[in-house]
């Protein structure tokens, strides 16, 4: 199967590495932690998703070959760290992550089909992406992981990567299945920070 969206994929990473950084570097901020700190949050966010998926699907590790994630990570987190804390808005931290989310998804998803994998196991990779940056984050800064929080997350980056696997295996032309991927899984996930969805039972 053909990469799917050569114009848009690119900015999807670069959409996803930059916001993902935001996020780390937020946390980092918000932890009152020195500027090293905030950049080590930051790279690690970033990048820690697309490290496990590149060493899944037998890729090269994207930043290894390349320095640019690594400067970009460390520019965004210089900015971030220079931003007084008071003007994040409150959710700040939360719609950075599902932007992230969102993009990395289908991304993921899309250097999976590059490297030959079928469909299913690279819709998962997409969630592995997604999320594996986030888990990182958390267990780093030493607070409940966000795959724990009741309201929908992982069901976004699913929502994403697997529309964007199905469009692209029904032949849907780029760059349709890359932003309808992206566009679905950031309005799950943003419904979900807005009205608190979840798929948790109700207990009486």
């Amino acid at each position: 199967m053909p990469f799917p969206s050569p114009i848009l994929s690119p900015w999807l990473d670069v959409v996803g590495l930059t916001v993902f950084a935001a996020s780390g570097a937020l946390a980092g901020v918000r932890l009152r932690v020195d500027v090293v700190g905030v950049c080590f949050f930051a790279v690690v966010t970033a990048v820690g998703g697309g490290t496990l998926r590149d060493l899944l699907i037998g890729a090269p590790v994207f930043w290894m070959r390349d320095s640019t994630p690594i400067v970009l990570c460390l520019a965004v987190a210089l900015a971030s760290w220079v931003v007084p804390k008071r003007w994040w808005p409150e959710r700040a931290l939360e719609w950075l992550d599902a932007a992230g989310l969102a993009a990395y998804a289908v991304f993921g998803a899309a250097k999976a089909l590059e490297f030959g994998i079928s469909p299913l196991p690279a819709a998962t990779m997409g969630v592995v992406t997604a999320c594996a940056g986030g888990v990182i984050r958390d267990i780093a800064a030493g607070v409940p992981s966000i795959l724990l929080r009741p309201e929908l997350y992982i069901s976004a980056a699913v929502l994403a990567a697997g529309l964007f696997v199905a469009m692209s295996a029904f032949g849907v032309a780029a760059p349709w299945p890359a932003a309808c991927g992206a566009a679905a899984g950031f309005a799950l996930r943003g419904a979900a920070i807005r009205w608190g969805l979840t798929l948790r039972p109700h207990r009486g």
